[in-house]
């Protein structure tokens, strides 16, 4: 019995020792298995892992290109500012970090961790910019108590240098750091947190070719932060520079003319496209854009009744006024309704169905032809002229020109104008159009509106008769090395197929209109220089009781369109004063100074006095040329505004 119950104890005692040593079998086989996985099949992986766990990434900003004029003065440069970065896998305690940041910098706090928090979905080695544009004194403090800030650094970044404070600020834009919504886009993928970018004007719509590439480098740093060696670096690409077609001297004289009138003027090349000068006044100030804009600041630029922040000559739209008159006394001569020798009579005020429109001089310009109806503005020749011809005539020689869509600058939201149809209104509003609409347009009022830039290009294409250049600012772009890698090519976009001899007789009343007796832009002639030219007034609310009201936003804008040299048309130039009331007093002075810089540019230079050159060309922009103060006219019930 006791021999049996042994050798059972025995069996069970072997079989206890067998699935004992299976177990250890299959851990120890778990065990080699899992070793050899993470020495063997990842070792690599692991091996990467530890590694950035020691190595930390240092990025070098490039440089954006440069911006110059056509002539290649520098208008737009870099100059190297500093930016707070932290390592976010170097701090253990954030909100001690980002207090103690805010005590010694007097930084926002909250802005810190919102910044913190947009760029936490990248590696942790990678640096994450906190605050852009610190001062010397910041970086100094940040030296001082390194020791108590792991995981900060100082990131030296370029950013941008302007040429003078508001100098061609609205066609240069400005730049300010990659937003949220744009690093989720694509047009800004490889872009990262704390970069900066065009946000207008010439900055945003050439970005990718200003930006150039950002560089780096992989550093490796011991537990406490210390650069121990660099692994590898890459160097930045400095971005790609652009040549405008602006002439600085033409917009520097354009702008000091405006003074502190709201306006914008544009002028042109007639025989290429080319913008010489592209003003939008007030200015603003694009260095303060880079960095955080002080409050009082922003809240003044919204409380300026002037608008500074609105690119005028880009996207603003007036009713052309009176200067629209050539454009319906080409449709008349095309139509046969109007010739060289057809006249009326101007009594004052014309009068349709119930309604009477008056004329700006209300004692009447008598007996006018066409040459005198230019010359001097009549607006009744032109509401019988639009009568005849309706409006649907006056539009298709509106199109013609290109009017009423955008002309394809190279900037961002161009805005279109608008030429009203008979159609147009069916569809905008659901109603027709009635004979007594079409009295306004004809003079330039009622629903019709122009940018700056159509105005110049109009004025462009009558004085070359016919050709509807593509207006452009940017004339070509190089690399570092100055090698040209695109040049911009002047482009026909339409020809406004109109007799010569109707554009002959409208030019030839352009002419009168500066240099003739009696006509409406005297204030723009040129002593040596033929300059042919339209005034023109639009009214901003229609005047009420006989009477326009005071109040600044109120008043007329005042608007002049050129040309010159008569004989041979080389520039055209559009101006609007903003609610400056008459073209001629207003408007036209400007245009005549733009044109007087224009000129006198291409004369040769002159001799050396012992100053510098740039010291001589000081001394030609400190010429002050009067701009005449606005007179008001006497208010006429239901006339169209003065010119």
């Amino acid at each position: 019995m006791k021999e049996r119950r042994f050798a059972k104890e025995s069996v069970d005692s072997k079989q206890r020792v067998m699935m004992l040593s299976l177990v250890v079998g299959i851990a120890f086989l778990l065990l080699v298995t899992r070793l050899w996985h993470l020495q063997i099949l990842n070792a690599e992986d692991y091996h990467s892992m530890s590694e950035k766990n020691r190595l930390r990434f240092v990025p070098v900003a490039a440089s954006r290109g440069t911006i110059l004029d056509r002539a290649g003065k520098v208008l737009v440069s870099n100059r190297p500012s500093f930016s707070l970065a932290v390592i976010p896998q170097e701090v253990t305690d954030k909100d001690a970090l980002l207090t103690l940041l805010s005590t010694l910098l007097g930084l926002d706090r909250t802005e810190m961790a919102e910044r913190w928090n947009k760029g936490t979905n990248r590696a942790k080695y990678y640096p994450i910019v906190l605050a852009s544009n610190i001062s010397r004194d910041h970086v100094e403090i940040i030296e001082e108590n390194r020791l108590r800030l792991p995981g900060i650094e100082i990131e030296m970044k370029p950013v941008r240098e302007y040429s003078s404070k508001e100098h061609a600020a609205h066609l240069l834009g400005y730049i300010g750091e990659v937003s949220e919504k744009e690093l989720d886009s694509e047009a800004f993928e490889g872009y990262n947190s704390g970069d900066y970018v065009g946000k207008n004007g010439i900055e945003r719509a050439l970005e990718n070719e200003l930006h150039g590439g950002d560089g780096g480098r992989q550093l490796e740093v011991d537990a406490r932060g210390r650069i121990l060696r660099t692994i590898s670096e890459s160097s930045p690409t400095v971005g790609n520079s652009v040549i405008l077609t602006i002439d600085s001297a033409i917009q520097k004289q354009a702008e000091r003319a405006f003074g502190d009138q709201a306006g914008a003027a544009v002028a042109m090349d007639v025989t290429t496209g080319e913008i010489l000068a592209f003003v939008s006044n007030p200015g603003l100030e694009p260095a303060l854009f880079s960095g955080k804009l002080p409050a009082d600041i922003w809240q003044g630029y919204l409380d300026d009744i002037r608008h500074p922040l609105e690119n005028k000559a880009l996207s603003g739209q007036y009713p052309p006024g009176s200067t629209f008159k050539v454009i319906t006394a080409l449709a008349g001569l095309q139509d046969g309704t109007i010739d060289e020798t057809t006249s009326i009579n101007c009594d004052g005020s014309h009068t349709l169905g119930g309604s009477t429109f008056n004329c700006w001089n209300r004692k009447g310009h008598g007996k006018t032809n066409l040459h005198k109806s230019l010359r001097e503005s009549c607006d009744v020749f032109y509401y019988q002229l639009g009568e005849k011809l309706g409006v649907n005539k006056i539009a298709a020689a509106a199109h013609a020109f290109k009017l009423g869509s955008p002309l394809g600058l190279e900037l961002l939201n161009e805005k279109s104008g608008l030429i009203p149809t008979s159609e147009w209104k069916q569809k905008r509003f659901g109603k027709r159009w009635y004979h007594g609409e079409t009295l306004p347009v004809s003079i330039g009022q009622g629903a019709v509106t122009m940018t700056p830039i159509q105005l110049a290009s109009m004025t462009a294409t009558i004085a070359n008769e016919g050709t509807i250049y593509r207006p452009h600012l940017v004339k070509r772009i190089v690399d570092a090395d100055g090698i040209t890698l695109k040049e911009t090519k002047n482009e026909i976009i339409g020809t406004a197929s109109f007799p010569k001899e109707s554009f002959r007789l409208v030019k030839l009343g352009m002419l009168a209109v500066v240099n003739e007796p009696g006509g409406t832009g005297a204030k723009a002639r040129l002593y040596d220089v033929k300059v042919a030219g339209k005034t023109g007034s639009s009214q901003v609310v229609k005047m009420r009781n006989g009477k326009n009201n005071s109040k600044y936003q109120y008043r007329d804008h005042a608007i002049f369109v050129a040309f010159a040299p008569f004989e041979k048309p080389e520039i055209a130039v559009a101006v609007v004063v903003e609610h400056g009331e008459h073209g001629g007093s207003a408007a036209a002075p400007i245009a005549g100074r733009i044109l007087r810089t224009y000129f006198d540019g291409k004369k040769p230079p002159r001799k050396e006095t012992g100053g510098s050159a740039e010291e001589d060309e000081d001394d030609v922009d400190s010429e002050e040329i009067s701009v005449p103060a606005v007179v008001k006219a006497p208010s006429v019930n239901g006339a169209a505004p003065h010119d």
